[in-house]
């Protein structure tokens, strides 16, 4: 299998970004995805930024993806879309069913996660429109993957949410403007305070959302560094790894040594454990409540 570096879900300033990539270039991953995927009023970088970025990034050996948004709201949304979509150097992940219209007949694409694709019916259809790989849902099981692959179209890979916060919901309200008593279109860009998204804990203190501006994510971090043999036999190509703001190179290098198999399993999921943000969680894999952590029931 593959490992590929996710889009950046984050707000973080262009500088670091950019010292970000350059590190990337040198980690052990096949695929880096870049571009903003959540927000529009995200404006760090511009498209001319993720270009540049990726031809850096090609020449150091890796395939680069450009992303586009998960939600389009306004002309302007659109018009970034299809300036992505129409880059005419990289290959391009659609997370909304309008990229993937305005990508036909353009080349092969990615059909994100945010595509929905739960029957090898709707993946027909991408396919038809020129998707080559596919990315699962976060919250689809292993059982759920491995049903969709079986009748999957000849030649298409399967991309699965392997590390990191998961990303649950994006609305046209902005979570932490509101928090902060703000309007979304006078939201001061706080999101920018939390590199790695805003944490929200129920009444009785569990640790239960985190907030990153429109997108809702989990509080625990998705960790399948223990299901890698599972994956591979759910049908499993490439999995994909989520950035967070520190170690994400030690996280990295994790995963390529299981992958490799001179990490074994529980070693790796003990490695992996202090370099990440929140307690680890895998339970849509296993087709329960997504806040579970399976592989510690298991282990215990």
């Amino acid at each position: 299998m593959k490992l590929s570096l996710g889009p950046l879900l984050y707000y973080w300033p262009r500088e670091a970004v950019l010292a970000f990539y350059r590190e990337a270039a040198a980690w052990p991953v096949d695929t880096v995805y870049l571009g903003e995927t959540v927000c529009s009023r995200r404006r760090e970088l511009k498209l001319a930024d993720w270009l540049a970025i990726g031809e850096a990034l090609a020449a150091a050996g890796k395939e680069v993806v450009l992303s586009t948004y998960e939600l389009i709201e306004s002309d302007a949304d659109l018009r970034t879309m299809h300036a992505v979509a129409g880059n005419g150097a990289f290959r391009v992940e659609a997370n909304d069913m309008a990229a993937a219209r305005a990508l036909s007949g353009k080349g092969p694409f990615v059909a994100g996660p945010f595509l929905n694709v739960y029957n090898a019916g709707t993946l027909a259809l991408l396919a038809e429109l020129g998707a080559t790989r596919w990315v699962a849902p976060v919250e689809l099981s292993r059982e759920g993957i491995s049903a969709v692959v079986a009748e999957a179209p000849a030649g298409m890979e399967t991309e699965i949410f392997a590390y990191g916060r998961l990303p649950l919901a994006v609305s046209a309200r902005c979570f932490t403007a509101r928090y902060n008593n703000l309007t979304k279109d006078h939201c001061e860009f706080r999101c920018i305070e939390h590199p790695d998204g805003l944490a929200l804990d129920t009444q009785d203190g569990q640790h239960f959302l985190v907030l990153n501006g429109v997108q809702t994510q989990s509080a625990s971090v998705q960790s399948l560094v223990s299901e890698l043999g599972p994956a591979r036999a759910a049908g499993a190509n490439v999995l994909r790894l989520s950035p967070q703001s520190r170690r994400m190179g030690d996280v990295v290098a994790v995963f390529r040594e299981a992958l490799d198999g001179t990490l074994a399993p529980r070693d790796a999921a003990a490695r992996l454990a202090p370099l990440m943000p929140a307690d680890p969680c895998d339970g849509y894999w296993h087709g329960q409540p997504g806040i579970l952590n399976l592989a510690k029931e298991v282990a215990a």
